[in-house]
C-alpha cells in the first residue's frame, strides 16, 4: 500500500505525537511551526487515563514523570491565606483536582520534540506558517509565508483553539464555539519561601479568582480568572497588546485581596504573560477534503475540563493509527478517526453542571456557600462526592490498539 505525505501545522503537543506514530509506519511528515523555535512557555497541564496510555506506548512515561511539578493537591484559601479545604492527590487512584501527572506545557512539548526531532521521516520547519491551501489533482498545495509552495496528500491542523488551518479549510463553515463566559491570564511570578507544594485557589466577588501553583523551574505559576456574563471589558481582549491586557488585569484585580498585590507586581515583569477566552470548540465534522483537525483546533474541551492534553494526545494517536490503517484513502482514515474518537471527546467536553460559574461565585454570600461546601467535603473525608466534579469519566476509557508495522506497536 502506498503511503501518504503529511503536513502538520503546529509543533505543540498533538502534532509531534501524531508524527511520532506516523514515522513508525514509515510515513513522511513535515511539522511547520510559526514560532522560531519550540515554545518553552505555558502553564501547568495534566495527563490522565488514555492519554497516559499513549505516552506509555511511546516509551516516554519516565521522561514525563521526571519533569512533573510534584504538585501535592489543591487547597481553597480565604483572604488571610487560611486553608479552608484541601484536596490532595488521591493515593487510592480516585479522581481529584490535581492529576497524578502535573507538568508544565513547555516541559511536555520538549519531551515530544526530543523524541521526534532526529527521527527519519520527520521534518521540522520553524519560523514559518501556511498562508493558503488549495486542493487540486489529488494533493493539497500549501503556500508558506517564507517557504513557498509545497504539496502534501494530507494536511493536519494541530494549531490550537484559534487554528489558522481551520479558518483556511472551513471558510464556509460557522465554527461552533461554546463560550463559557470566563477569561484567564497566565504568567509566572517570583517564588517565595511561603509558597507551598499545594496549588492554592482564592475566590473573590465578581466571579474573580486567583490560583497559584508550584512548578519545578524555581517560579510560581499564577492564574487570574474572571467568570461573568456579560463581560464587555474583556470580550475583545485579543485586539489589545500585552501591556493593555495587563492593565485590564490591574483594573479588575487591584482590590481583590489575598495575594493580588504580589501577583500583579509579578505580572508586570512577566515575559510569558498571555490571555485567552475559556471556550469549547464543537465542530460538526473534523475534516474538509484532505484537511483534518487535531486537538484543540477541532475539539477543544477547555482548560477547566482537565482533559485538553489527554484529548490532544489520544487524538494524535488515533488519527495516526487510522492514516496508517487506510494509507492513501484519506476519506476512510478521517471517518475512522471521528468514529473512534468522537465518543471520547464528547465525554471529555461534558463539564459539571453550572461549570465554571458554580466554582466562581459573584457575591460574598455565594463564596461563603462554596467555601462551606468544599470545607465540609474536605474535612469530612467525603471526597468521593467530588469525583464527578473534579474529572470527567473520559479519563477511564480504554484505548484502541493500532499496528504501526514495527515491533514496538506489536508488543
Amino acid at each position: 500500500m502506498s503511503k501518504p505525505t503529511v503536513l502538520i501545522n503546529g509543533a505543540g503537543i498533538a502534532g509531534p505525537v501524531c508524527a511520532f506514530f506516523l514515522a513508525r509506519a514509515g510515513i513522511k511528515t513535515t511539522i511547520i511551526e510559526r514560532a522560531p523555535s519550540m515554545r518553552s512557555t505555558g502553564q501547568q497541564i495534566d495527563l490522565r487515563g488514555a492519554g497516559l496510555s499513549v505516552v506509555q506506548r511511546m516509551g516516554l512515561e519516565s521522561a514525563i514523570r521526571e519533569r512533573t511539578t510534584k504538585e501535592a493537591g489543591l487547597a481553597f484559601v480565604d483572604e488571610t491565606g487560611r486553608r479552608l479545604a484541601e484536596f490532595p492527590v488521591r493515593e487510592d487512584g480516585g479522581r481529584s483536582f490535581t492529576s497524578e501527572i502535573e507538568i508544565l506545557r513547555g516541559e511536555m512539548a520538549g519531551v515530544f520534540y526530543e523524541a521526534t526531532k532526529a527521527v527519519e521521516g520527520i521534518e521540522y520547519v520553524f519560523g514559518d506558517h501556511v498562508t493558503d491551501m488549495v486542493e487540486k489533482e489529488g494533493k493539497v498545495e500549501v503556500t508558506q509565508e517564507k517557504g513557498g509552495k509545497r504539496e502534501f496528500d494530507i494536511v493536519v491542523g494541530a494549531d490550537g483553539q484559534g487554528s489558522k488551518t481551520r479558518r483556511l479549510a472551513f471558510k464556509d463553515v460557522e465554527i461552533p464555539m461554546k463560550a463559557l463566559h470566563q477569561y484567564a491570564a497566565y504568567f509566572t511570578i517570583p517564588y517565595k519561601d511561603s509558597d507551598r507544594n499545594f496549588a492554592e485557589w482564592y475566590n473573590t466577588t465578581g466571579g474573580r479568582g486567583i490560583l497559584l501553583r508550584p512548578d519545578n523551574a524555581g517560579y510560581t505559576r499564577a492564574y487570574l480568572t474572571v467568570t461573568r456574563d456579560p463581560l464587555p471589558e474583556l470580550q475583545e481582549y485579543y485586539k489589545l497588546n500585552v501591556a493593555e491586557q495587563k492593565q485590564k488585569m490591574h483594573e479588575m484585580f487591584s482590590d481583590a485581596g489575598w495575594e493580588a498585590k504580589r501577583v500583579l507586581e509579578g505580572m508586570d515583569s512577566a515575559k510569558d504573560f498571555y490571555m485567552q477566552e475559556i471556550a469549547q470548540v464543537k465542530m460538526p465534522s473534523w475534516s474538509q477534503g484532505r484537511v483534518v483537525l487535531l486537538g484543540d483546533a477541532g475539539y477543544c474541551p477547555s482548560p477547566i475540563s482537565g482533559m485538553g492534553t489527554s484529548c490532544a494526545i489520544v487524538g494524535a494517536y488515533v488519527l495516526a493509527g487510522e492514516i496508517v490503517k487506510h494509507g492513501m484513502d484519506y476519506e476512510k482514515a478521517f471517518k475512522g478517526y471521528e468514529e473512534n474518537l468522537r465518543p471520547y471527546v464528547e465525554k471529555a467536553q461534558k463539564l459539571p453542571p453550572g461549570a465554571p460559574a458554580i466554582a466562581n461565585p459573584q457575591t460574598k454570600w455565594g463564596i461563603a456557600i462554596l467555601r462551606g461546601l468544599v470545607g465540609f467535603v474536605s474535612w469530612s473525608g467525603a471526597t468521593k462526592l467530588f469525583d464527578k466534579m473534579s474529572s470527567p469519566p473520559a479519563q477511564d476509557d480504554e484505548l484502541t490498539v493500532y499496528d504501526f508495522g514495527d515491533k514496538k506497536s506489536r508488543a
